[in-house]
């Protein structure tokens, strides 16, 4: 799921855990996962088994799948791939990581089983190695979001990007690290910019696997710089990670504030992140000049959330993009221009107002 791999990897070559890494989400891996998944589960499901598949081809014994006990189908995940991975033959276990209910402390207990029981000093060393990766990852990832709305040459950022997520993940210290990150965003500033530019903000709203793997989504916040677009993305890894494991249980929630954004709309959770986008609509409207639903086809909370979303009093356009393997860039590109010509002219014509 986007960059996630790189703080997992981090952490367990510092605790000497032999890992396969499946390659990163492709044709394959969607294909595979379409083969053997029931019929009419989402593509977050699909290209995670995927995944799988190719880690017990790779030889891998012991999968990692997250899960919990929500509203979603999610907490099921687990133990139906699991089978799907027993009827093909793998002789694998999946481990489910619990991470809803038993937030930091159930993470690294499941960090010591996998670690051959090393000790808590290096568990938290190599995990705060970890964090410090996944952070450096989306600063750098948030300027690339600014840059590529109002670079003169479209796709410089996302070369600059690309280098800087190989150097970060290459990075061994904490030194290194502080280092790779101020060079990159040094060089992202440096970027040569189109002084006349004033981009139309898009906020990026939905499921959580959709809106942070590029692949599932056609890679939706690219195509939007190229046409011009600053991309505000509402949820970021490092952040998830630093309320759901560290501060929620201080009492101190991300969520709350979206949540009662929502509620003249939609009173409780609906599973998944149908609650969230609502409220990011209603929060935000002032601020965006239009909004990004990304859905998995299928997805129930997501359902809710869309049809909730179109009728809101917040005058703010929203186009809900379902993702599937179904879906094809060329349609959602002309899908994506015209939403985004529906904005520049939105924006025109209130200009005029004004004067």
């Amino acid at each position: 799921m986007g960059n996630t791999y790189i703080p997992f990897k981090a952490l367990f070559k510092r605790l000497n855990v032999d890992f396969v890494l499946p390659p990163v989400n492709n044709q394959r891996t969607l294909s595979l996962g379409v083969r053997y998944s029931p019929v009419g589960l989402c593509i977050p499901f699909k290209l995670t088994l995927g995944n799988l598949i190719e880690a017990a081809e790779m030889g891998a014994d012991t999968l990692l799948m997250a899960g919990g006990y929500g509203i979603c189908r999610l907490g099921n995940y687990a133990q139906t791939q699991e089978q799907i991975l027993h009827d093909l033959g793998y002789k694998v276990e999946v481990v489910q990581v619990n991470v809803s209910e038993q937030k930091l402390s159930g993470l690294l207990k499941m960090i010591k089983r996998l670690s051959n029981n090393a000790s808590w000093a290096r568990i938290i060393s190599a995990f705060r190695i970890g964090l410090t990766k996944l952070n450096a990852l989306d600063r750098i990832e948030r300027a690339v979001q600014k840059i590529r709305a109002v670079e003169l040459v479209k796709g410089t950022a996302n070369k600059l990007y690309a280098k800087a997520v190989k150097a970060i993940d290459e990075a061994d210290d904490y030194s290194t690290l502080k280092k790779v990150q101020r060079d990159y965003i040094n060089q992202l500033n440096q970027v040569p910019k189109n002084p006349q530019a004033q981009p139309l903000i898009v906020g990026i709203t939905g499921e959580f696997y959709v809106l942070l793997e590029p692949f599932s989504n056609l890679d939706v916040e690219s195509e939007l710089g190229k046409l011009g677009v600053e991309v505000r993305r509402r949820l970021f890894v490092s952040e998830w990670t630093k309320f759901s494991l560290f501060l929620n249980s201080l009492g101190i929630s991300e969520t709350a504030r979206i949540h009662k954004a929502a509620l003249p709309y939609l009173k409780r959770d609906v599973g998944g992140d149908g609650w969230e986008s609502v409220g990011e609509k209603v929060l935000h409207a002032k601020e965006y000049d239009g909004f990004i639903h990304l859905a998995p086809f299928t997805c129930m909370p997501e359902i809710v959330a869309q049809n909730i979303m179109s009728s809101t009093k917040e005058n703010i356009p929203v186009l809900t993009i379902l993702c599937d393997e179904q879906v094809t860039k060329t349609g959602m590109l002309t899908r994506l221009e015209a939403f985004v010509d529906l904005l520049e002219r939105k924006r025109r014509a209130g200009n005029n107002n004004r004067h």
